[in-house]
């Protein structure tokens, strides 16, 4: 099967780094903030300004980028479902790496950095915001997402597995199979590959 995995929220838990992160900054910045842990935009997260919201980021975004820990088991799972000859496809829409801009090189240089100081193998990494037109493209089998939009739009076309976070609670359907670790996704692969290669044998017979 070809596996499509997104980086932040699903290898990494940047909605917890953002909080603490953002807390801090607005905090030493003298600037108010109220903190909504069910939204997913991080200038909403805080009701910030928009200006405000991106001093915070340009602060902190490269060093996220390079420190950020890897959920547990993560690359484990991964290596897992290589040896399990799955295709395994990264697409980020990580910040600076998906449009023309002066840190675009040096921001997807360092997002495969990390995936190899990790010890995550990949087959590809694509860098795009327009995760369902790659999906298609690459004939992804299935997803592992944590946004919203991302997992509503996908779901319509392939199995999604959704990483739980507060912010996609209402995110639901036929198509979407909720996951709260590495190894519970792990699981879940496992039962989507058997009906995978069950219809193909199917296929096969007719």
């Amino acid at each position: 099967m070809k596996i499509g995995i997104d980086i932040d929220g699903v290898l990494t838990d940047e909605h917890m780094y953002i909080i603490d992160k953002g807390t801090e900054f607005f905090y030493k910045n003298n600037i108010p903030y109220k903190i909504h842990k069910d939204i997913y935009d991080s200038k909403e997260i805080f009701e910030v300004s928009e200006k405000e919201y991106n001093n915070f980021w340009e602060e902190n975004i490269f060093e996220y980028s390079k420190c950020i820990s890897i959920r547990p088991f993560a690359s484990e799972i991964i290596n897992k479902l290589k040896k399990d000859n799955n295709e395994i496809h990264i697409i980020t829409s990580r910040s600076f790496t998906t449009y023309e801009n002066k840190y675009k090189d040096l921001m997807q240089s360092i997002v495969k950095q990390w995936l190899n100081k990790n010890e995550v193998k990949y087959d590809n990494i694509i860098f795009s915001k327009t995760k369902l037109a790659i999906c298609k493209e690459l004939k992804i089998n299935v997803m592992i997402e944590d946004k919203p939009e991302n997992i509503e739009e996908i779901s319509k076309y392939i199995p999604v597995i959704c990483y739980d976070h507060p912010y996609n609670q209402q995110i639901n359907g036929i198509n979407i199979i909720r996951c709260y670790s590495w190894y519970d996704i792990y699981d879940k692969i496992q039962s989507i590959q058997k009906n995978y290669y069950r219809v193909i044998e199917e296929n096969v017979k007719k």
